[in-house]
């Protein structure tokens, strides 16, 4: 898929998917194109944006200026709050487009339920349209529990290849986890670095730590990736975005691993 040295992990349409990619919330501007394109030349691949964000201009200028071929990347975003429905999904979806100055999006997902409005199965049956038609490589959904997976996967048989959700270390969201994994789909973690203050002062974290001389995000990072989901943590600053993305020289052992998992208990 690219050169660059992120491992992939298969999802379930036969596409793959960077382990870590660049979140890009507030990422806006020309500071903000500045910054997808120092993290797409620090060799990050799957970069998620949002059409409620803002700042899919901002994320389109990056690209174009890492001068990287979008081909070797993952670009994410989503259908906002409010334009749920066949007509108004494909009319954000062409703003998402020209926005981003992409031909193809590589994942498209809806951004929340919205079950108060009753709409999100008509919703993924119109991503699982664009999909059909080739404008679309992957889709997937965000913030579905359990139900509303499996009302889109009856009404269309197709099983979104991913759900992102809030996943963090003293906060796992097992139950959403769960409810991807028996059914197929890979969870994303956003938010991932959540409680990091917290997480360093539990003594048991610290000196795992401490043994690998890795910081606290690098560590928590390791702890995602090893779990199985995609964290997308998401930094302004240069220096952060190298220390989150430098997670691939240690591996934590199944002790470590346990004991890292006991800390949300």
């Amino acid at each position: 898929m690219t050169d660059s040295a992120v491992p992939t992990l298969p999802l379930n349409d036969g596409t793959t998917i960077p382990v870590i990619g660049l979140g890009t919330y507030g990422l806006n501007g020309a500071a903000g194109a500045e910054s997808v394109a120092h993290a797409i030349g620090l060799g990050y691949r799957l970069i998620d944006t949002a059409y409620s964000y803002g700042n899919e201009d901002a994320v389109g200028e990056g690209i174009r200026k890492s001068g990287i071929d979008p081909a070797e990347l993952i670009v994410t975003s989503k259908v906002p709050n409010g334009h749920h429905g066949r007509r108004p999904t494909l009319e954000a979806f062409e703003q998402t487009m020209k926005r981003l100055g992409l031909e193809k999006l590589d994942l498209y997902l809806i951004h929340w339920p919205e079950p108060q409005d009753g709409r999100y199965v008509e919703t993924w049956q119109t991503l699982v349209e664009l999909q059909q038609q080739g404008r679309v490589r992957s889709i997937g959904v965000s913030n579905f529990d359990a139900k509303q997976l499996d009302d889109v996967i009856a009404a269309t048989g197709v099983t979104p290849a991913v759900n992102q959700v809030p996943v963090s270390l003293l906060h796992p969201n097992s139950e959403a986890q769960a409810a991807d994994a028996s059914r197929g789909v890979l969870t994303e973690s956003y938010s991932p670095l959540k409680f990091g203050d917290r997480v360093a002062q539990q003594p048991a974290f610290a000196q795992i730590a401490r043994d690998h001389g890795v910081t606290t995000n690098q560590l928590v990072l390791r702890w995602h990736i090893q779990s199985g989901n995609v964290p997308i943590p998401r930094s302004r600053s240069g220096e952060h975005q190298a220390e989150n993305f430098d997670v691939f020289g240690f591996e934590l052992s199944e002790d470590e691993l346990a004991k890292l998992n006991a800390l949300s208990a």
